[in-house]
């Protein structure tokens, strides 16, 4: 973090105008997320369509994945199961380009406005969140398929 000439607060790629602002901590704050072995902290990260506004996806981010996304200008997450950092649409294509970046007050979680390129979902939909649970318990799939998921990843062995 640093002052510029311009009079503004400069971190990473983010400026932060001086008005109402008397001092930025560490944005985002991953000391303050859920610790995962080979991390200093995952912050949950919420993909949602820059133009509709739809919740795509939620996964979780490190530092070195929020570094990388704002370096590349993708979706960059860390993967749990793998124990290492996911490159979203390195396997399927299916990428999503960052327009924005928001911390939320907590500075403890991320929302990523992005312009998604095919499904969001692992599961071939545009969203993740495209099951609808009734008042009975009964669950109603809302969404179309966009993709065959074992076209895009190969069949489950």
């Amino acid at each position: 973090m640093c002052n510029n000439s311009d009079g503004n607060v400069h971190f990473g790629c983010f400026r932060f105008k001086p008005e109402g602002v008397t001092r930025v901590n560490q944005i985002p704050n991953f000391e303050k997320g859920q610790s995962c072995e080979g991390t200093g902290g995952l912050l949950p990260a919420i993909a949602q369509d820059a133009k509709s506004g739809r919740v795509l996806m939620v996964a979780w981010m490190d530092a070195r994945a929020f570094a990388e996304t704002l370096s590349s200008g993708h979706a960059v997450y860390f993967s749990r199961s793998r124990g290492t950092l996911w490159r979203k649409g390195e396997t399927s294509g299916h990428r999503q380009k960052v327009t924005e970046i928001r911390v939320d007050c907590d500075a403890d979680a991320i929302l990523l406005q992005v312009e998604q390129i095919g499904a969001a979902c692992h599961e071939g939909y545009e969203s993740c969140f495209f099951r609808r649970v009734e008042s009975d318990q009964s669950v109603t799939i809302t969404d179309q398929r966009l993709v065959d998921p074992d076209s895009v990843y190969g069949s489950p062995t």
